[in-house]
């Protein structure tokens, strides 16, 4: 008996003794590299994706999941905060709850937000700071982990610290920030899929400023409110922004819009940045979700520049847990500003009749000769620091509209579009039987392309289109894709060829550019005149060509090319868009 008893007193020390060792909340060291490194260095994406796995591990209202691919061969990760206890469930979140999307090194060499997110999450729930009470957290902890994992301390020429950082550029070498609508990346589709998933209310995506040199940490790149529209753009410019402002004054952080200047000082004003769709506050704008970017000073160090973006992010917690209400309200109605035939804007221009005047906190700066080119060069005096009045072109105005169609239909070949809409939940229908349709018709009449390369592509630009209404005949399975839904606005910036950032201009389309078909000079000839023979009104237009355009005169191919170009013998490929619209 004596034994039984000293064997269970045994078996009950080790017990206590094993639960001691596995309470991970107190036995796991939450002291962050950078933290460890006095503001110096920057978590490595192993170290980043240990820490927050070990988070999770330690504190139920934290989970981490993995989801997608990237072209690092790893996966994307998203790491969810929720206080209510419903994990990460994003449908049960979403009735209740707000959402705030934070993504973290798109550019690994700014890798500020990376470390900032890492102290805000630990900060949350070990209860050093206020937990949101309706107001979920999920991060992106590193999304460019090919550039992450690619390490260096040069390539950031301009920055100053940390020790180490990841590349710009991802697995395979592109900007993923520009990268958001064409999709080229596996990092960009998994982003698509994570958004989606999420569906955030506010979006804040952490960069790392190049430009001009002033007193601020912090500048703030939130999407173009005329861009963003509606009453939920006015929110976003006369609400929003303020706030953020006045919370971050009361904490002694100084936040100025984005200086957007290069080689000259900010003094004689500038304007604020356009952010188009391939950027991701750009994309994040097309299904009404409130988006920044932060970009701290890259001359400013490490350590400070970390911390003002912690400030920063802890701001726009506060404002979306107490504008929350607000916030859902207005993104609903947003959804509701247009609809099939009103005009939507396409591409913008800075309204010269609007601005605003920024009390600027800049540094004195000259043009003086260099010691090493001979020419001017700018130079920057921190000595002299100044407060003045600086012009902020921060309206906008369209300058190409479109009339919302009722639906477009894209025929089932054009699989790679197709599968683009379909990762962006675009709702959609097929064609039951083959059937022939009136709809309005693109005709390619002019564009320009770029002559060296950008992110993987030739793109368009200054695209015109020639509109006519067409009888055709669509297949059993071609695509009908109603405008009245929640992906209406990526439906029209994706399909309408004008658009900046479209398929079209991204070169989606380019097979519709190249002639298949031609002629032989010779055999078009005697089929030429024929033709002019037999249509009298033709004749007439050509010699007026002939009469009044020199080059054509001159050129007799380009006689016969246009004169094929206006025979049956023409294909009808060339130079048709195929993407219809049904009014």
């Amino acid at each position: 008996m004596k034994k039984l008893i000293i064997l269970l007193l045994i078996i009950t020390s080790c017990t206590d003794k094993t639960e001691q060792k596995y309470d991970a909340k107190t036995d796991i060291d939450f002291t962050t590299a950078f933290e460890k490194s006095k503001g110096l260095e920057t978590a490595t994406y192993k170290q980043t994706i240990k820490y927050y796995r070990d988070l999770a591990d330690s504190y139920s209202e934290v989970s981490i999941e993995a989801i997608g691919e990237t072209d690092s061969g790893k996966p994307l990760h998203i790491v969810t905060l929720n206080m209510t206890g419903s994990n990460d469930d994003f449908k049960t979140i979403r009735k209740y709850n707000r959402i705030l999307l934070i993504n973290n090194g798109i550019h690994p060499g700014e890798s500020d937000g990376i470390d900032a997110t890492m102290l805000l999450y630990r900060d949350i729930v070990q209860g050093k700071i206020e937990a949101p009470k309706r107001t979920v957290l999920v991060t992106i902890p590193i999304y460019n982990i090919g550039g992450s994992l690619n390490r260096n301390s040069g390539t950031r020429t301009n920055q100053n610290g940390p020790k180490e950082y990841g590349f710009r550029g991802n697995a395979r070498n592109y900007d993923l920030n520009r990268d958001f609508i064409k999709s080229d990346t596996k990092n960009a589709r998994a982003f698509a899929q994570i958004f989606h998933l999420v569906q955030p209310d506010v979006f804040i995506d952490n960069h790392v400023s190049n430009g001009a040199d002033y007193q601020y940490t912090l500048t703030h790149l939130f999407t173009q409110h005329n861009k963003l529209g509606g009453k939920l753009g006015a929110y976003l410019h006369t609400q929003m922004m303020p706030q953020l402002k006045q919370k971050l004054e009361a904490k002694s952080w100084d936040i100025t819009p984005y200086v957007n200047v290069f080689n000259r000082t900010p003094e004689s004003g500038f304007s604020q940045f356009m952010d188009s769709p391939r950027y991701s506050t750009g994309y994040t704008t097309l299904f009404n979700t409130l988006g920044m970017m932060v970009e701290t000073h890259m001359l400013k160090p490490y350590k400070q520049r970390v911390e003002g973006t912690y400030e920063l992010m802890k701001s726009m917690l506060e404002i979306t847990e107490e504008q929350g209400d607000r916030i859902t309200e207005l993104r609903n109605e947003q959804a509701k500003t247009w609809s099939a035939g009103n005009t939507y804007p396409l591409a913008w221009a800075i309204d010269t009749t609007k601005s605003s005047i920024l009390k600027f906190k800049g540094y004195e700066g000259e043009m003086i000769p260099s010691e090493l080119t001979g020419v001017k060069r700018l130079k920057y005096d921190v000595s002299k620091p100044f407060t003045k009045d600086v012009n902020y072109q921060n309206y906008f105005s369209p300058t190409t509209e479109v009339t919302i169609p009722k639906a477009y239909i894209i025929p089932q070949g054009w699989h790679n579009v197709i599968d683009l809409l379909k990762l962006n939940n675009v709702e959609f229908t097929q064609v039951e039987n083959d059937t022939t349709l009136t709809v309005q018709s693109y005709k390619i009449e002019d564009y320009k392309t770029r002559t060296s390369a950008y992110e993987g592509h030739y793109s368009h630009y200054d695209t015109k289109v020639k509109v006519s209404k067409i009888k055709l005949r669509f297949r059993t399975g071609d695509y009908i894709i109603m405008t009245n839904q929640k992906a209406m606005r990526y439906l029209l910036e994706t399909l309408e060829p004008t658009a900046p950032d479209s398929f079209f201009n991204w070169n989606f389309f380019d097979t519709i550019l190249q002639q298949k078909e031609g002629f032989s000079p010779y055999v078009w000839e005697d089929k030429a005149q024929q033709l002019l023979r037999a249509n009298p009104k033709l004749q007439i237009e050509y010699n007026i060509k002939v009469s009044y355009e020199e080059d054509f005169a001159n050129n007799w191919y380009a006689q016969l090319d246009w004169l094929h170009k206006q025979s049956g013998n023409y294909e009808k490929a060339h130079l048709q868009y195929p993407v219809y619209r049904i009014n």
